[in-house]
C-alpha cells in the first residue's frame, strides 16, 4: 500500500471512530460527515473503504483486533470447562460492544438491520455451537442455544441496559450460561399449555 494511502487510512479510521464514539446513533455519523473531520474529500473515504459497510468493517476489525488479538486457537478448542470458556467469550464480547457501542450498533443494523448477516456472528455463534456440543455430549439443540446466547450480547440489548444501571449484565449472562451448559435434554418435555 502506498504510503499516502496508508496515511489516508488511517487519518479516515481515526476520524470515523471519533465520530462514532461521540455519536448517540449510528445514523448521525455521515460519509460526508468522515471525510470532513479526516480533512479529505469525499472520494478519498470511498476509495478507501468502497461504501459506509466497507468503512464500518474496516473500523470494528481494527479495533477488535486490539481488543481480542489475532485469530489464534478457536475458543471450542481450548482447554478449560466449556462453560467457563463461552461465559469469558460472552463477557468480552459484553465489554467490548459497551465500548463500541454505536460501532456496533451500526454493524448490527447493516445487512437490512440484521445482526445475522455480521461475519463476526457467525464466527461467534460456531465457536459457541461447539462448546455447548462438548457440553452436553449431543450436538442436538446447540445450534439454537448458540443463537439464544449471542442474542443475549446484541448490541440494541447492550444499548437498551446501558440506560438501565440496575440491571447487572455480567450475572444475567453468568445465570444464562449456567443454564444452558448444565440443563440437560432430559428436562425438555412439553411444553406447558
Amino acid at each position: 500500500m502506498r504510503a499516502d494511502k496508508a496515511r489516508n487510512r488511517d487519518v479516515v479510521l481515526a476520524a470515523a471512530g471519533r465520530l462514532l464514539d461521540d455519536a448517540a446513533d449510528p445514523d448521525d455519523v455521515s460519509m460526508d460527515a468522515v471525510a470532513t473531520a479526516a480533512g479529505v474529500g469525499k472520494g478519498t473515504v470511498f476509495r478507501g473503504f468502497g461504501d459506509r459497510r466497507g468503512l464500518l468493517r474496516a473500523l470494528y476489525d481494527e479495533r477488535a483486533a486490539r481488543a481480542f488479538g489475532p485469530v489464534g486457537d478457536e475458543p471450542a478448542a481450548a482447554d478449560g470447562e466449556p462453560a467457563e470458556i463461552a461465559l469469558e467469550l460472552l463477557l468480552r464480547t459484553w465489554r467490548f460492544k459497551e465500548q463500541n457501542r454505536v460501532l456496533t450498533l451500526a454493524l448490527e443494523r447493516d445487512g437490512s438491520g440484521s445482526p445475522y448477516r455480521n461475519g463476526s456472528y457467525d464466527r461467534l455463534h460456531a465457536h459457541l455451537a461447539a462448546l455447548v456440543t462438548r457440553a452436553r455430549g449431543t450436538a442436538d439443540a446447540a445450534d439454537f442455544l448458540a443463537h439464544a446466547l449471542l442474542a443475549a450480547v446484541r448490541s440494541d440489548l447492550v444499548e437498551h441496559l446501558h440506560n438501565h444501571p440496575g440491571t447487572d449484565p455480567r450475572t444475567g449472562l453468568r445465570a444464562l450460561v449456567r443454564s444452558i451448559f448444565t440443563a440437560s435434554d432430559d428436562d425438555a418435555g412439553e411444553p406447558p399449555s
